[in-house]
C-alpha cells in the first residue's frame, strides 16, 4: 500500500495493536496479520509458551502425582465433562465370518448426547483376546470413518471408497482386519462428522467448532472424551484380555491414540503412526495447521500456556509406545518430529524405561502407513501386549 492509499479498518486495527505492545509512536510497517494467517506479533507469542506443567520442567517431583496433575490440566481444557456414568448401553448386530475371524456392528452411548456404531472384529477361538482400539484419520475425507481401516462388509458404496483410501495411504490393505487376523479383537467407531456421524464438509469444521465453544463445549474436547470412553468398554468386553488393550491410529488417529493413553489408564500400550511434532515447529507460515478447519478436531483452547503437544503424550510413560514418522511428511518437518521424540525420551528415561518407547523417522516415506510399517506395528504389538 502506498502512501497515497487510504489505510484499511483491518490494517488499521491490527497496526494500532502492534503500536500499543510497542509503548506508541509510530505504527510500524510491517504491522499486518502475516504467513498464513499468523499474527505480525506471533512469535513474541512462541516465546512466551514456557510449557511450565512439562515433566522435568514442572516443580512437582513425583512422577505419579506430576501425572495426576498433568491428566486434570489436560480434562480442564477439554471442555466436556466426564461420562463415566452413562451406561454403555451395547446392541450388538449378528456375526458374519470373516477370514479368520466374525465381524459384527455395535451401537454404544460414548456420552450422553448421542449413540455411536462402530465395527467390532472378534478371532476365531478360545478368548479372552488381546485388543485395539483402532483410531481412524482425518484427510479431509468426511464420507468414511470406521470404513478407511475395517473393510465396510455391510455396504457396497462405502466399500468402494474404502478401497481407494486403503490403497492410496495403507498399501492397499485394511488394518482392522490384519489385526483381527493377528489375534487381535478391533474396534474402531466413527469421530462425529465422518461416516455414520456426517459427513461434515471441510470448510464446515470451523464453523461446527465455534458452535461447540458457543454452547460451552469442545469438539476436539468430544472427540477426546468419546475414544477414552470407547477404549474402556472394550477392555470391558467379555471377550477382551483387559491387561492387554491398546490404542493405535494414523494421521489424526494417531493423535488420538497417544491422547486416549495420556487420558486412560486402560490404554496399555500406544502406536501412533504420522502424527508427531512440537507445538512451536507446527506453527511456522506454511503449516498445514495454520488453515483452521481440520485444527480444529484436535485444539484444546488453552492448554499450550501449560503442556506442549509431546508433554501431554508423556502422561502414558512409562507404558509402551511406538511413534513411527515419516522423514519427508508435508505435514510434520523431521525436525519438528525430532524435537518431539527427544522431549519423549528424556521422559520414559526418567522412569528408567526407555526400552519401552520406540521413536521411528522413516526415510523418503511421508504421509503414509505402508505395508512394512504395519508390520513393524503388528510385531511391536505382539511384543509389549
Amino acid at each position: 500500500m502506498s502512501a497515497d492509499e487510504p489505510l484499511g479498518r483491518r490494517a488499521f486495527v491490527v497496526g494500532a495493536g502492534a503500536a500499543a505492545l510497542l509503548g506508541g509512536g509510530a505504527v510500524p510497517a510491517s504491522a499486518a496479520v502475516v504467513d498464513g494467517p499468523l499474527p505480525d506479533f506471533h512469535q513474541a507469542l512462541k516465546d512466551e509458551l514456557n510449557f511450565p506443567l512439562a515433566w522435568g520442567t514442572s516443580p512437582v517431583r513425583d512422577f505419579a502425582t506430576w501425572r495426576r496433575a498433568a491428566r486434570a490440566v489436560v480434562e480442564e481444557h477439554l471442555l466436556v465433562d466426564r461420562q463415566d456414568g452413562t451406561p454403555y448401553a451395547p446392541e450388538f448386530t449378528a456375526r458374519s465370518q470373516g477370514d479368520g475371524y466374525t465381524r459384527q456392528l455395535v451401537t454404544v452411548s460414548l456420552t450422553r448426547y448421542e449413540r455411536v456404531r462402530g465395527a467390532l472384529l472378534t478371532p476365531d477361538g478360545a478368548g479372552p483376546f488381546p485388543a485395539v482400539l483402532l483410531l481412524h484419520d482425518h484427510g479431509a475425507k468426511f464420507d468414511i470413518g470406521k470404513e478407511k481401516l475395517v473393510r465396510p462388509w455391510y455396504d457396497d458404496t462405502r466399500l468402494t471408497s474404502a478401497e481407494a483410501w486403503a490403497d492410496t495411504y495403507f498399501s492397499g490393505r485394511f488394518v482392522g482386519d490384519e489385526l483381527a487376523r493377528r489375534g487381535y479383537v478391533v474396534l474402531c467407531l466413527d469421530a462425529l462428522g465422518w461416516g455414520d456421524r456426517g459427513s461434515v464438509t471441510y470448510d464446515q469444521q470451523q464453523a461446527l467448532a465455534a458452535n461447540f465453544y458457543n454452547l460451552g463445549s469442545s469438539l476436539a474436547g468430544l472427540m477426546a472424551r468419546e475414544d477414552a470412553r470407547a477404549v474402556a468398554f472394550l477392555a470391558g468386553l467379555d471377550r477382551v484380555d483387559a491387561r492387554r488393550v491398546a490404542a493405535a491410529g494414523f494421521s489424526m488417529g494417531a493423535y488420538r491414540a497417544w491422547q486416549t493413553a495420556a487420558l486412560s489408564d486402560h490404554v496399555a500400550a500406544t502406536a501412533a503412526v504420522c502424527w508427531m511434532t512440537g507445538l512451536k515447529d507446527m506453527m511456522v507460515p506454511g503449516n498445514n495447521t495454520l488453515r483452521g478447519q481440520s485444527a480444529y478436531y484436535m485444539l484444546h483452547p488453552g492448554l499450550a500456556r501449560y503442556l506442549d503437544i509431546p508433554d501431554v503424550a508423556s502422561i502414558a510413560a512409562p507404558r509402551p509406545m511406538l511413534l513411527l514418522d515419516g522423514e519427508q511428511d508435508p505435514l510434520f518437518t523431521a525436525e519438528g518430529v525430532r524435537a518431539a521424540y527427544a522431549k519423549l525420551r528424556a521422559v520414559w528415561h526418567s522412569r528408567h524405561a526407555s526400552q519401552r518407547l520406540r521413536t521411528e523417522i522413516w526415510p523418503g516415506l511421508g504421509h503414509v502407513f505402508t505395508e512394512p510399517m504395519q508390520e513393524e506395528v503388528f510385531a511391536w504389538l505382539d511384543s509389549v501386549l
